[in-house]
């Protein structure tokens, strides 16, 4: 895949991972990647049309699983496609937690491991760093660096 289909993916993607919606912004160490939707092993293209924008763990929890069992019913449920599929119509967001509106969204949910400690505390950071350029305080604080190092792998920095 050449430079142009990537800066595409990226413009596209608004630099926001396109599954828990991660900005890039919030994960300075890690750059967000471009994953194959369909993966490779499952006949995915490098096509546009297959390519989307993923923080690295949803593309590392995703794998190369296009499906995975909805935690409701038992069924084999295909995962959210951000091609095919909207946001909004699967998911939505109560607080700092996804809230799952569609099977869909439960298994990708489930799958990508989004409601997980570290996502969620993530989550907590965007929100405390959106309020405080809200409200003209944007340092990240000595306490938030524990809860920023464990999101972005850095346990070294944690206390």
């Amino acid at each position: 895949m050449g430079p142009q289909i990537r800066a595409q993916v990226r413009e596209r993607g608004a630099n926001i991972c396109e599954y828990c919606q991660l900005r890039q912004e919030d994960s300075p160490s890690a750059a967000l990647h471009i994953e194959h939707i369909i993966p490779k092993v499952h006949g995915g293209s490098d096509d546009l049309d297959n390519l989307a924008l993923a923080c690295v763990d949803c593309n590392l929890h995703k794998g190369t699983n296009p499906a995975g069992i909805d935690p409701e019913t038992n069924a084999l449920t295909e995962l959210f496609h951000p091609r095919r599929h909207k946001w909004n119509d699967h998911f939505e967001w109560q607080g700092i937690a996804p809230i799952c509106r569609t099977a869909i969204g439960r298994t990708t949910v489930r799958v990508l491991n989004m409601n997980s400690e570290d996502f969620n505390s993530l989550c907590d950071l965007q929100e405390t760093k959106r309020m405080g350029a809200a409200t003209g305080e944007t340092e990240v604080t000595k306490e938030l660096v524990p809860t920023l190092a464990r999101c972005a792998g850095r346990q070294d920095l944690c206390r």
